[in-house]
C-alpha cells in the first residue's frame, strides 16, 4: 500500500506539467560502483539528471575511476556525507563494505536509497531504505530459459557462465540464476548430457573476448555462453572474426548498450535482459523528493526482467540513440 500511494503521489505531481514544485534546494549525490566509460550508466545518468532538473534539485553522480571498485565506491561515498546532501543514492555490490557508512548517513538524517544493487539480504543487510533496481537471481534464470529455447533438440548441451564480477552481487546472483535453470533443464532432460562451467569474465569487452575467446578455443562443442552484463558483445566480435556462423554459439546477457544491441541485431546474441537503466536514474530522486515534500518514506521498486530479442533490437537502438537505454 506504501509503495502505490508514493506512485500516485508521483504522478499527481508529474501530470499536467513540465515539473512539479521546486524542492527547494534538495542535495542529492549518488555514487556507484562503475566508471564513466560504462555506457550502461550514461542512461542511468540521464534518468537522474532528468528527474534534478525536474524538482530543480543540485544533484551530482559520482563515479569510481577503475570499473567495480569498491574501495573507491566507499571512499567517494564518505566524501560526498561530508558536504551533508539530503540524499545518497548507492549501488551497494558488496554485502558488507558498506555497512558502516550508511548506517552513519542514515544515523545522521540522511535519506540512502540502494540503486541497481542491493544488498543480498535486503533491507536486513544494512540501513539503507529502500531498494530501485532488478531482482537479479529471477532475471538470471529469465534470461537461461529464453536462451534454452534455442539449445539442440538433441545432442549434449554444454554451456559456459561468464561470471563478470567475482564477489559482486549483481553478478553472483545473475549468475545464481542461470545456473538454477540449468539444474532444472538437467534435471527436465534426464537422457541428455547437460554440464556448465563458470568463468571469470571480466567487465571489459577485450578482457571477456579474451578469456571466453581462449575457452572456446579449447571448447569448441560449447552449445552456449552467458554472460551477467553486456560483455558478450566482445565474445560475438570473437566468434565473427572467427567466421563462425551466428548462432552456432549461442549467446545471452544483459543491458541493452548499443555494443551489445549491434551484435544481436547481426545474430550472434539470442536474448538480453532489460532492467530499465533511466527508471533507475529517475525514479530514486523523485522518491526522495516525495519524502522531502510530502512525508512518503522511500518504497522499494522492480524495475523489472523484460527479455529482448532480436526483432526488437531495431526500436530499442532507437531509444539508445535518446539515452533511455
Amino acid at each position: 500500500m506504501r509503495k502505490l500511494t508514493a506512485m500516485l503521489l508521483l504522478g499527481a505531481a508529474l501530470i499536467g506539467g513540465q515539473s512539479v514544485a521546486r524542492a527547494d534546494g534538495l542535495n542529492i549525490v549518488f555514487t556507484h560502483h562503475s566508471s564513466a566509460s560504462n555506457t550502461f550508466w550514461q542512461a542511468v545518468k540521464k534518468g537522474f539528471d532528468d528527474a534534478c532538473a525536474k524538482v530543480e534539485a543540485n544533484c551530482s553522480m559520482i563515479f569510481t575511476q577503475t570499473e567495480g571498485s569498491v574501495e573507491q565506491q566507499v571512499a567517494n561515498m564518505r566524501a560526498a556525507l561530508a558536504a551533508k546532501p539530503d540524499a545518497l543514492l548507492t549501488s551497494i555490490v558488496d554485502d558488507h563494505a558498506f555497512d558502516d557508512v550508511i548506517k552513519e548517513a542514515s544515523d545522521a538524517g540522511v535519506i540512502v536509497i540502494a540503486v541497481n544493487v542491493d544488498d543480498t539480504e535486503g533491507a536486513k543487510g544494512n540501513a539503507r531504505q529502500a531498494f530501485i533496481g532488478q531482482g537479479f537471481k529471477p532475471a538470471g534464470y529469465s534470461l537461461a530459459k529464453a536462451v534454452s529455447e534455442s539449445f539442440p533438440k538433441e545432442g549434449p548441451i554444454k554451456v559456459l557462465v561468464g561470471i563478470s564480477a567475482p564477489g559482486q552481487n549483481w553478478s553472483e546472483s545473475r549468475g545464481a540464476g542461470v545456473m538454477q535453470f540449468l539444474e532444472e533443464y538437467k534435471a527436465a532432460h534426464a537422457d541428455r548430457d547437460v554440464s556448465w562451467e563458470r568463468i571469470d569474465s571480466g567487465t571489459d569487452l577485450a578482457i571477456t573476448s579474451d578469456r571466453v575467446g581462449a575457452y572456446l578455443n579449447a571448447h569448441p562443442d560449447t552449445t552456449a555462453y552467458f554472460d551477467t552484463g553486456f560483455w558478450c558483445a566482445g565474445v560475438a566480435r570473437v566468434l565473427a572474426d572467427r567466421g563462425v556462423a551466428p548462432g552456432k554459439v549461442l549467446l545471452g546477457g544483459f543491458d541493452l548498450v548499443p555494443e551489445v544491441l549491434q551484435q544481436m541485431q547481426k545474430g550472434y546474441v539470442q536474448a538480453l535482459v532489460d532492467q530499465q537503466p533511466y527508471m533507475q536514474g529517475f525514479m530514486p530522486v523523485m522518491e526522495v523528493y516525495l519524502n522531502k515534500k510530502v512525508g512518503i518514506a522511500p518504497a522499494d521498486i522492480d524495475t523489472g526482467q523484460g527479455i529482448v530479442r532480436p526483432k526488437e533490437a531495431d526500436g530499442i537502438m532507437a531509444l539508445s540513440a535518446q539515452g533511455l537505454r
